[in-house]
């Protein structure tokens, strides 16, 4: 890292420097540390703030870096007071009363983001959505690799952004949620996607309209677009005098999917693999391959060996993943699937219908519109957790609906359900948080309770 050229281009961007600038991490989190870990190699001043009294990595921190400052317990004020610049954690919402009233004040919000940005001069690709965001990162990451292109991955998903730097990489593909790109103002990707936009995260987003420009942020900069025909919300965001490339599974476009008796991915009239070499579950996966080839294609990786690393590529843990077969049925683990938008994709990947367990926090999302999806490719639903009598009401009586108190039980009553050659899908709409500790670790006990099921 070339500590002077990333000076100057703080400055440029944020008025930030080593001799008149306070910077002050909000948040402790790994997104927090990897800040304080970043700052430590440069000369610039800063400190900490979590407002909870023991963050998780207080101690990694004050073993690494026992001089710098840091303040536990709430958003302490004094430190805000002389803060100049605040790098802002994803996970704490910008409408915190002492965040806005700082921001109000004058003071510089910047993210990790942002320092990433400012500290590499290697190609960026920003993949954002409401849904298939990893599956695509991660497809990305190993096509560039395939490609012998260097390809480190992270972001949102996984590593840290500025963890990345130690990797030395000659491609950095990110994974961004609307959390940091709602912060972020100095990133120029060299291409940049927003794969859709489904409701999500309306808790800590004014509404739909709001959630979607947090989204087209991504494109700021004059690199290539890459957007989803499909979605009438992505397809207005294009700029007409940007480098545009678009993919579609129900359309021509410059990637799409044509269908015949065999379904072939397609780039033009040029046929790039057939469908079924895929090893992935739904035509969603059909449109997040696109999306990756399309990128790809606009940071120039070669064609063949990104359709060899599509073949090879076995898919995400807790995203579509095929857990076993069990009790007569295939049980399928989708439990990454955090908001409406991504079980109704999950839904209509399916010819037949399946028995959908779904529930948890609905985040505030409406679930009404999980109805049509569910009315057509769902036999019943098992519903659980502490929005399960939402998904209910929602469901108006177009499909039985069972209560699950747990996910034990929620297998078990799947499995009463099933019949021979059925689907059970954990697609479950919701957040994980009321019941689980993460949608991995709900992912983990419905695998858990799937294994314990006979085996006819």
């Amino acid at each position: 890292m070339d500590i002077d050229a990333l000076l100057a281009k703080l400055e440029h961007h944020f008025a930030l420097t080593a001799a008149n600038s306070k910077l002050l991490i909000v948040g402790l989190g790994a997104t927090g540390l990897s800040v304080a870990q970043f700052l430590q190699k440069t000369p610039l001043k800063f400190a900490v703030v979590d407002s909870r009294k023991n963050p998780p990595l207080i101690d990694v921190l004050r073993e690494q870096m026992p001089d710098v400052p840091v303040f536990t317990g709430g958003f302490d004020q004094s430190a805000l007071a002389v803060a100049t610049h605040l790098v802002i954690s994803p996970g704490v919402s910008l409408a915190e009363t002492a965040i806005r009233q700082a921001m109000q004040a004058g003071v510089n919000v910047i993210s990790d983001i942002d320092l990433f940005a400012c500290a590499t001069d290697k190609p960026i690709v920003a993949i954002t959505g409401s849904n298939g965001k990893s599956t695509v990162t991660t497809m990305l990451g190993d096509m560039g690799n395939a490609a012998e292109v260097k390809t480190a991955i992270g972001g949102n998903l996984g590593t840290p952004a500025l963890d990345l730097l130690q990797q030395d990489a000659d491609l950095y593909v990110l994974e961004l949620s609307s959390f940091q790109l709602e912060r972020t103002t100095a990133l120029n990707a060299a291409a940049a996607t927003v794969l859709n936009v489904t409701p999500d995260h309306l808790d800590r987003h004014a509404g739909m309209a709001d959630y979607a420009a947090e989204k087209q942020r991504v494109f700021r900069g004059d690199g290539a677009m890459v957007l989803n025909l499909d979605d009438p919300l992505v397809m207005a965001m294009r700029e007409a005098d940007r480098p545009c490339l678009t993919f579609s599974i129900r359309d021509t476009a410059d990637f799409y999917l044509r269908r015949g008796e065999t379904d072939y991915l397609m780039q033009g009239e040029q046929a790039l693999m057939a469908a079924n070499r895929l090893r992935l579950e739904g035509s969603h996966n059909l449109a997040n391959a696109l999306a990756a080839l399309a990128l790809g294609q606009a940071v120039g990786l070669s064609m063949t060996a990104m359709c060899d690393a599509l073949r090879k590529f076995k898919g995400l843990p807790h995203r579509m993943q095929k857990i076993a077969e069990k009790a007569g049925a295939h049980w399928v683990n989708d439990s990454k699937a955090t908001n409406v938008g991504a079980c109704i994709a999950a839904l209509q990947g399916y010819e037949r219908k399946v028995i959908l367990i779904a529930g948890g926090d609905a985040k505030g999302a409406d679930m009404s519109e999980l109805a049509p999806a569910v009315a057509e490719k769902a036999k019943a639903v098992v519903a659980m957790g502490k929005d399960a009598d939402l998904i209910a009401a929602a469901l108006q009586e177009r499909v039985p609906v069972h209560f699950a108190g747990n996910m034990k039980e929620a297998v078990r009553i799947a499995a009463g359900l099933a019949c021979e050659g059925d689907t059970v899908l954990l697609s479950p709409a919701c957040a994980s948080l009321d019941q689980y500790r993460s949608y991995v670790d709900r992912g983990n006990k419905f695998a858990e309770a799937v294994m314990e099921l006979p085996s006819c």
